[in-house]
């Protein structure tokens, strides 16, 4: 008898090195699935806010047509062993759009990504605990917060304010006259194609790169550690304001081509 329990011991510890090899090598992809769900959802009002945790998000404009409903595609992958059913959830209440993933167990391995469609007069929020976030085309107003991964927004117009804990910001093509980005862990790139009035950036430990159109700007630009290089024209009573602050990393303000 103890030599058979040993046997089953043995077998199923086999298995079980099986399965984390087999995910490990093949890990999970929302990209793979092939039949992606589509709903959509009523706003009333003109501000949505996305509050996900776990998911790369996509949010994209709205074509000219006017509608008053968020489009949403999601994509989802997931496989666990030894433990409940993995799913995904969403929801919406007011102006608030809810994602949920729930996957655990011994073994545990999903991936899920959002396309969200917005009215073109709509400004967002985004809170995503955990994934990538990227936007294209706004006018309105974007505040996107990451606590894990990258942000970039390109083709867009409106105020911008970008946050992440653990990721790269990336602003370009951008016409925003205000731009607030901000990383504790990442670099930070953004390129206008209008003069701002702010351009406010900081990273605990990372690179940072401005580009602007031609004019003169009050610069404001300090590395802990790294070099800091200033090519534009510089007048310390400008109304446009730049300012570069870097923990670790070096700091280049310059026009753009």
């Amino acid at each position: 008898m103890a030599r058979t329990a040993r046997t089953r011991t043995v077998a199923a510890t086999g298995a079980v090195v099986a399965l984390l090899a087999t995910l490990a090598a093949c890990g999970a992809g929302a990209g793979d699935d092939r039949h992606p769900d589509h709903r959509s959802f009523a706003l009333h009002g003109h501000t949505l806010t996305v509050d996900s945790d776990d998911s790369a998000l996509e949010l994209v404009v709205a074509g000219s047509r006017s509608t008053d409903k968020v489009e949403v595609t999601r994509w989802f992958q997931g496989r666990v062993v030894v433990g409940g059913d993995p799913r995904v959830t969403w929801a919406m209440k007011n102006d608030r759009l809810t994602l949920r993933m729930k996957c655990s167990g011994m073994i545990a391995d999903c991936s899920a990504k959002h396309r969200i469609v917005v009215p073109s007069e709509v400004a967002v929020n985004v809170v995503d605990k955990d994934g990538s976030v990227r936007a294209d085309g706004f006018a309105t107003a974007l505040n996107i917060r990451t606590s894990d991964g990258s942000v970039r927004v390109t083709d867009s117009s409106g105020p911008l304010d970008l946050r992440s804990g653990d990721g790269s910001i990336r602003a370009l093509g951008v016409d925003s006259r205000q731009v607030r980005a901000r990383t504790e862990d990442g670099s930070v790139r953004l390129g206008l194609g209008v003069v701002p009035d702010l351009v406010d950036s900081r990273s605990g430990d990372g690179s940072l790169t401005i580009e602007l159109p031609s004019d003169a700007y009050r610069v404001a630009a300090d590395s802990g550690d790294g070099s800091v290089h200033v090519s534009v024209p510089r007048d310390p009573a400008s109304s446009h304001r730049i300012s570069a602050h870097t923990g670790d990393g070096g700091i280049t303000v310059r026009t753009a081509k």
